[in-house]
């Protein structure tokens, strides 16, 4: 079992660490300006609130 804990801590290592190249080479290194483009357009870059309840209110 202690085999196996080992080989699952050595997996989660290697999937994080391939996760935060990935993100460094997608965002901080522009290689898919693409992307970029479909977070504008799905509104997920923005920090800004709104109001959850807008479409009850008939906004």
């Amino acid at each position: 079992m202690e085999k196996i804990e080992r080989l699952l801590m050595k997996l989660i290592i290697v999937q994080f660490l391939f996760l935060l190249i990935a993100q460094f080479f997608l965002h901080q290194l522009d290689l898919l300006p693409e992307i970029k483009e479909l977070t504008k357009y799905e509104g997920v870059n923005e920090n800004t609130m709104t109001d959850i309840l807008q479409t009850l209110k008939g906004q």
